[in-house]
């Protein structure tokens, strides 16, 4: 880890500051800025990459300003309560462009929450989240069904003939 002397902090607090006035303000949901965030880190390196953002301070500064937004949001996300979380999910997959059984689905599958933890994250909060994340998938899997359920159900059954 690099350690930063007194101007780059101060640097750091500013692109820190631009990225959440700039970017993130219209990112209303924290699961959605958590996936958004993870997505600017290079899974290779730990990395994390904003052209925008270098070009305005440095490669540096703006890796470790989308550091910290990241593990803010983690943090965030971590103390959502179930109800939240659920919400905030539902929320993500309806804006995923893809079918909620589908976008549940692949979560189960793929788990990308797991990869878009901060890399210094401790793993007992990693492993609330993820527990959380999965109870949250439960919960929406189960209320589409019975959504489908009852869309069935309230269809009008055709009368028997005479």
């Amino acid at each position: 880890m690099t350690i930063l002397n007194a101007t780059n902090r101060m640097d750091v607090r500013r692109a820190t500051e631009d990225v959440n006035q700039r970017t993130l303000s219209g990112v209303h949901d924290v699961m959605a800025r958590f996936i958004y965030l993870a997505s600017m880190r290079d899974y290779n390196t730990g990395v994390y990459h904003h052209a925008g953002l270098a070009m305005r301070f440095s490669e540096e500064v703006a890796c470790e300003a989308l550091a910290a937004c990241h593990r803010e949001t983690y943090r965030q996300l971590v103390a959502s309560s179930l109800r939240g979380m659920v919400e905030q999910l539902e929320r993500y997959a309806n804006t995923s462009g893809t079918l909620p059984t589908e976008f549940i689905s692949t979560w189960r599958v793929l788990q990308p929450y797991r990869v878009a933890v901060p890399a210094d994250s401790d793993p007992i909060s990693t492993d609330l989240l993820c527990s959380n994340v999965n109870t949250a998938l439960s919960i929406l899997e189960s209320r589409l069904l019975e959504r489908s359920g009852r869309a069935q159900g309230a269809s009008p059954r055709p009368s028997p003939a005479q």
